[in-house]
């Protein structure tokens, strides 16, 4: 199965698929191509490391024709799959509509709590810790034409410790969640484990 990574940042959830790919935890994936939204992004240089084509595909700078752009170049690469991993843009209508179902997300919070348009970064941690929830945790859903609404595929908790900072809960989600949860989700669709019904996701065994 070949996959197109989006990136905005760092690129830790992108290291985490790079290194299951590379020790075999992650089979039969294959990453075609990693798409940044910005060109000082740090997964760029990850993915020159793992000898990985990259490409820059700004929002900012396209403006109207981002979507059709980004369309292009997924069609182009041939991708099965499209994982979202730590991307801060949103898609444009066209790609989610062409890519229906073949779009995943990880999100640093358990849906539907913490989540929509602006909770991004360490956002929901400091939103978490304000609430006083006991337990947080990350989300991989299928995306659609809204922030954080897609169906949702797998979720892992931690819970929240009574000194916890932003910072400290946002590592430990990315540790023991995000890194754990995402590169499962790509297992399963690469194994064709996933289906999705009335808009609920049933796992296959």
């Amino acid at each position: 199965m070949k996959i197109a990574v989006f990136v905005s940042g760092g690129g830790t959830n992108l290291q985490a698929i790079i290194d299951k790919i590379a020790s075999g935890e992650i089979r039969n994936v294959e990453i075609a191509e990693v798409i940044a939204s910005n060109n000082k992004a740090y997964a760029i240089e990850r993915a020159k490391i793992a000898g990985i084509p990259s490409k820059v595909i700004s929002k900012k700078e396209l403006g109207d024709a981002y979507d059709e752009a980004t369309l292009q170049e997924l069609n182009g690469l041939g991708v099965d799959l499209v994982v979202l991993a730590g991307f801060l843009s949103m898609l444009g209508p066209k790609t989610v509509q062409a890519y229906a179902n073949r779009i995943i997300n990880i999100h640093p919070a358990l849906i539907p709590s913490f989540c929509g348009q602006g909770m991004y970064g360490i956002r929901p941690h400091e939103a978490v810790l304000a609430k006083g929830v006991k337990v947080s945790g990350a989300t991989v859903h299928f995306v659609n034409e809204h922030y954080d609404e897609g169906p949702i595929i797998l979720q892992k908790a931690v819970d929240v410790l009574p000194d916890d900072t932003p910072e400290t809960l946002q590592k430990r989600i990315m540790v023991e969640c995000e890194q754990v949860i995402l590169p499962k989700a790509i297992q399963l669709i690469a194994d064709g484990k996933i289906e999705v019904v009335n808009n609920l996701v049933r796992v296959v065994q």
